[in-house]
């Protein structure tokens, strides 16, 4: 018998540990050991049946347990010290405060950051991958850090999916319902108690509501809209029921309800708790693009301001950043959807729908009629853009320069901050136990104790990771059982689980989403290589393996499942193994358990990747293909670079000759290194290279150092662009909408119509002194509204300038007709071919780069 309605009833503390209410609903303790061993020690076994989930324990627990607990006067003075701590976390000042104090100009109040995923914790599944994990490390150290961001997202009813095996390997897919009564969350309510409520309108005089959860990341409150609501018809309330399910009209109004439903969200979050509008808005990815119309809707709405001027204001204050370098990987929808959802009666005051589908049109060579594209409208309403690694930073500047005609793929105003990942999450708690007994501390960043590592016992580090090992190898057994009775196996034939990966052989980890250039099969070219590996007699390798293919992605599919048919071979299945449903809770097993963590993604198409990150703060080395994060750091002592078969262009037979240099190193290089050992049994060489790994790149690899990063290059100046242009009556922004305007009416009159050079003789030497003049034609505009510029660097054969640098010529004379001189000099600083060519830009104080409008005019 199934019940008509289900609906949880939450828990009632006893007053002396009503703080446990606290303490659970702040996300806070997913990366906090002290207050998970609070719960833990309230039942160890019970912590274990519901996953390590406080909620989950709390409402376990039956009315006399928690009476007894309330009696227990030292329990309750470990639940008042954890309060106290959490109280000072959310309050004292941290880094930002200090740096907001005395940086230059100002710090803003409020940063938005919009992602349309957040991987805070298992419990909350909100999250596919690497988008979300990062979306989730963000929101946690910008907690630590003290930034005031406040993120914003949507509420899956199902999550992503669970992912199991059949009998013949073949990916399932299943959608638990959740609850948010069960999770951490509060609902947003009026001061009357009943739900807040943020609308839209649809098409055809149809309405979307949506309620806004709260969680409490820490410091950082997220926001995630929900349109489970019961005014909505069924089709309403289905929009928010999977993360990247359904069609492309889903997708378009999941977006909607993201961007137009998030600035809303926030307001309401400011009418109701009195926090400042944000100064700043981060959009990850185009998904929540939308944001930026509506802040143009609300600006001509409350401010009177036209489209232009409104544009200018909104794009000042936002930041966009690219997180694939796969075309396929952004959302696109045709220019007849956005005109239905956003033209006639739902049309926004103050943002015609002709100017709307400007913003997203592919209006570039190589671009595609009729298309919205949501990454590039989300380039066009930020006057800030960034990729997630150096390498991204270059393949999106390609990806994206016919936005910005006239100029090379190197001055596209795309920058890269790298991603970086939260330690406290992932870094297991005995490497914390092993800084605080030989370094004297675990704040290892921050009392800068990286030095120290190299001072640390060998064997107990290596004594620390083998613990790690075993520990991922007692879950994977439990795991892999797991797994084969969902499969149809009988208990009776599983004796064989238990002899499973070794805690002393040499363990590869490779583990992320399943998309074909990640290439998850590539090490299967040659099945007999391979196998040779795994079943050494002397130096064997173990491989634990796990990933999500999209359920809509049939090649995905049949990818893992050519892995898991590899996988089941009675010959081999001991030495690997396919683990089922990868998530955060995997994951804090797989990355310290694993000595290697293997990376071969087709070159240059994984942006960032930051799985090697966190097995990386776990001592582990990395072996990878040269992209992302790893063609920037790698250094040849901290793991090992995958050679790539760049120019072949028959894609069968680069993958076979990469698979082949992935068996050489393994064979040659990485598993010699781990089995050479010293009279006690220590791979000094190996550890050598593990204690290097954490020393280097432990600094660098800190979602810390990014959110920092983002803060003092990012959010810093577009705070205090906006703020430039958004004073009383806005008349920042409309003057810099009106001088757009006239440049834009006046560019097809600008020229560069002579240029004159003297000061160096026939045979010039570094040191010499380049006299130019330019003669230019400006159409009517001022010499002040440009910038000419010099632009010199190396020449090739055919006269191109490679490694330019630029110069600024100042304003000399005007003549007649609108001409007028500039001249400047220029110290000749390298040897060798040397060019120059001059060029005139658009320049106002309040753009952020002279390509920002994408004009110029070359000599």
């Amino acid at each position: 018998m199934k019940a008509i309605r289900r609906f949880s009833v939450r828990t009632v503390l006893p007053e002396r540990i009503a703080a446990l209410g606290d303490l659970a609903s702040n996300l806070r303790w997913s990366w906090h050991p002290t207050t998970r061993d609070l719960f833990s020690e309230i039942d160890p076994a019970r912590w274990a049946k519901v996953r390590k989930d406080p909620v989950r324990l709390l409402s376990a627990l039956s009315a006399d347990e928690l009476e007894a607990l309330a009696a227990d006067a030292a329990f309750v003075a470990k639940v008042d010290a954890a309060a106290a701590d959490l109280g000072r976390y959310v309050t004292e000042p941290r880094w930002y405060q200090d740096w907001a104090a005395s940086v230059e100009g100002g710090a803003p109040r409020a940063i938005a950051y919009f992602s349309p995923e957040f991987g805070i914790t298992e419990v909350l599944p909100q999250y596919s991958g690497g988008l979300g994990i990062l979306a989730g490390d963000h929101l946690k150290s910008a907690s630590d850090l003290g930034v005031p961001i406040v993120g914003v997202g949507l509420f899956y009813k199902t999550g992503y999916f669970k992912q199991s095996l059949n009998l013949d390997g073949w990916q399932q897919e299943t959608y638990p319902v959740l609850d948010p009564d069960g999770l951490p969350l509060s609902l947003l309510r009026e001061a009357d108690g009943t739900p807040c409520v943020i609308t839209i309108d649809l098409p055809g005089g149809r309405t979307l509501a949506a309620h806004v959860w709260k969680a409490q990341v820490g410091r950082v409150p997220l926001l995630l809209l929900d349109s489970d609501v019961q005014d909505n018809d069924d089709a309403a309330r289905g929009i928010t029921d999977r993360l990247y399910g359904g069609g492309g009209e889903q997708r378009l109004q999941q977006e909607m309800l993201l961007g137009i439903g998030g600035v809303r969200a926030l307001r309401l979050w400011s009418r109701l708790t009195g926090a400042p509008a944000p100064d700043v808005y981060h959009t990850n990815e185009g998904h929540a693009g939308f944001l930026g119309v509506e802040r143009i809707r609300e600006l001509a709405a409350d401010q009177g301001m036209d489209f232009d001027a409104a544009l200018e204001a909104v794009r000042a204050s936002t930041v966009f950043t690219t997180h694939t370098p796969v075309p396929a990987g952004i959302d696109r929808f045709g220019a007849d959807q956005i005109e239905l959802y956003f033209g006639g009666d739902n049309a926004f005051d103050g943002v015609p729908v002709e100017r709307l589908l400007s913003l997203g049109a592919e209006d570039y060579p190589g671009g595609q009629a009729g298309i919205f594209n949501m990454a590039v409208m989300g380039l066009r309403l930020a006057q800030r853009a960034n990729g997630v690694s150096q390498l991204h930073g270059v393949v999106s500047r390609h990806m994206f320069d016919g936005l910005w005609p006239g100029f090379d793929d190197t001055e596209v105003p795309i920058t890269s901050i790298t991603n970086g990942v939260h330690a406290p999450t992932w870094v297991d708690r005995r490497v914390y136990d092993l800084a605080a007994r030989h370094l004297g501390t675990t704040e290892v960043s921050r009392d800068n104790a990286w030095d120290g590592i190299a001072h640390v016992p060998g064997d107990d580090v290596w004594a620390t990771k083998r613990e790690m090992r075993e520990q991922l190898v007692v879950e994977a057994r439990r795991r892999t059982r797991s797994s084969w009775l969902k499969r149809g196996a009988s208990p009776a034939e599983l004796g064989w689980v238990e002899d499973v990966l070794d805690p002393d052989v040499l363990t590869i980890g490779f583990a992320r989403r399943v998309p074909t250039y990640k290439r998850l099969t590539l090490m299967l070219r040659d099945p007999a290589r391979l196998k040779k590996l795994l079943l050494d007699p002397e130096r064997p390798i173990q491989l634990v393996i796990a990933g999500k293919s999209h359920p809509a992605d049939e090649t995905g599919k049949k990818l893992i499942q050519q892995m898991v048919r590899f996988a089941d071979d009675h010959e081999v299945r001991h030495r690997i193994v396919f683990l089922p449903n990868y998530d955060i809770a995997m994951a804090q097993y797989l990355y310290p358990g694993c000595d290697v963590w293997l990376n071969n993604p087709l070159r240059p198409f994984e942006a960032c990747g930051t799985s090697g990150m966190k097995a990386a703060l776990n001592g582990g080395l990395n072996l990878s293909i040269l992209d992302g994060w790893w063609d920037e750091w790698y250094d040849g002592e901290n793991g090992w670079a995958i050679p790539t078969a760049d120019g072949v262009e028959d894609p069968e037979r680069r993958d076979d000759l990469e698979a082949a240099a992935l068996y050489d190193l393994i064979e040659g290089s990485v598993a010699p290194r781990f089995y050479d050992r010293d009279a006690d049994g220590v791979p000094q060489r190996w550890l050598s290279m593990m204690k290097h790994t954490l020393s280097t790149l432990g600094p660098k690899v800190l979602a810390s150092r990014m959110v920092r990063d983002y803060t003092e290059k990012l959010y810093g100046p577009a705070a205090r662009a906006g703020w430039a242009l958004n004073g009383p009556a806005f008349d920042g922004a409309r003057d810099l909408s009106a001088y757009k305007a006239r440049v834009r009416s006046s560019w097809g009159g600008v020229r560069v119509d002579h240029v004159e050079s003297s000061g160096v003789s026939d045979s010039p030497q570094v040191g010499d002194k380049l006299h130019v003049r330019a003669f230019v034609s400006l159409d009517g505009l001022d010499p002040s509204e440009v910038e000419v510029q010099v632009v010199h660097g190396r020449t090739s054969e055919s006269d191109e300038l490679r490694d330019i640098e630029t110069a600024p010529l100042a304003y000399a004379e005007s003549y007649e007709a609108g001409r007028h001189r500039f001249e400047g000099d220029l110290v000749l600083s390298r040897t060798g071919a040397f060019g120059y060519t001059v060029r005139v830009l658009p320049k106002h104080p309040h753009m952020a780069s002279p390509t920002e409008l994408g004009l110029v005019a070359n000599a």
